[in-house]
């Protein structure tokens, strides 16, 4: 099983702090945003390598963050040869070009570089391997209705399958939101090339992609409990730093 850290963002809503440095190094407690991340992911035995994808732009900050880790898995560092915000490939864009640059073809762990979460990644594995072949997605009830627009929004079944998906809604309909966190079976892998190729998909909210599958096929929502942070401004950012 392989694991995905997305960090190719360009990160425009945290200017300057991110003008010349990447969001997924910025410090929480003194430590790289990203290092939280692996080592949740470390919990997870089956894994046995981690991509970071970044940019062109950010990349050398990236291999000089590499020399300082100890991770058990190996981490391996992408570059998606992009320079700026406009020429990004976005998120579903990025992994499309993970999976075809790195011939992946084990189950994929997907994780958003600027989450942090108090909720137990291994747990979620465990889960969502209720569910193969389909794929599972990271959920949290964010409970606030109006700030729920913010993100991707999504109303669960009895089973937890996902019946509705709406992407940064002017009226959501629900207070759970999708958290960057996605388990894609080997088997699905191929559908992300058909998305983009086929219909012609938008490339930089993972969200149109999901509600693309789930009325394709089934996909469920996992609930993550406690605290999670979505780092997209200086808000969250200075939430995160104060109380994560």
């Amino acid at each position: 099983m392989k694991a995905l850290i997305l960090a190719a963002g360009y990160a425009t809503r945290l200017y300057p702090l991110t003008r010349r440095y990447p969001k997924s190094l910025l410090k929480i407690k003194g430590r790289p945003i990203i290092d939280y991340i692996l080592e949740k992911i470390e919990e997870i035995e089956a894994i046995d390598e981690v991509f970071v994808v970044t940019n062109n732009k950010f990349f050398p900050f990236f291999e000089k963050w590499k020399q300082t880790q100890r991770s058990k898995n190996l981490v391996t560092l992408v570059n998606d040869l992009t320079w700026d915000n406009a020429s990004r490939l976005g998120a579903i864009g990025d992994i499309e070009f993970v999976i075809n640059a790195k011939k992946i073809e084990q189950d994929l762990l997907v994780i958003g570089g600027d989450n942090l979460f108090d909720g137990a990644l291994k747990d979620f594995v465990s889960l969502a391997h209720r569910y193969l072949p389909n794929v599972s997605i990271g959920v949290y009830d964010i409970g606030d209705i109006k700030e729920a627009g913010r993100y991707g929004v999504l109303k669960l079944g009895a089973d937890n399958r996902i019946i509705d998906f709406q992407e940064k809604p002017k009226i959501p309909t629900s207070t759970l939101v999708a958290m960057c966190v996605y388990y894609f079976p080997k088997e699905k892998l191929e559908l992300i090339k058909e998305y983009r190729e086929s219909y012609g998909g938008k490339s930089d909210a993972m969200g149109f992609y999901i509600d693309w599958l789930r009325i394709k096929e089934a996909v469920y929502g996992i609930i993550f409990g406690k605290k999670w942070y979505d780092i997209g401004d200086f808000r969250f950012y200075e939430q995160a730093k104060a109380s994560f």
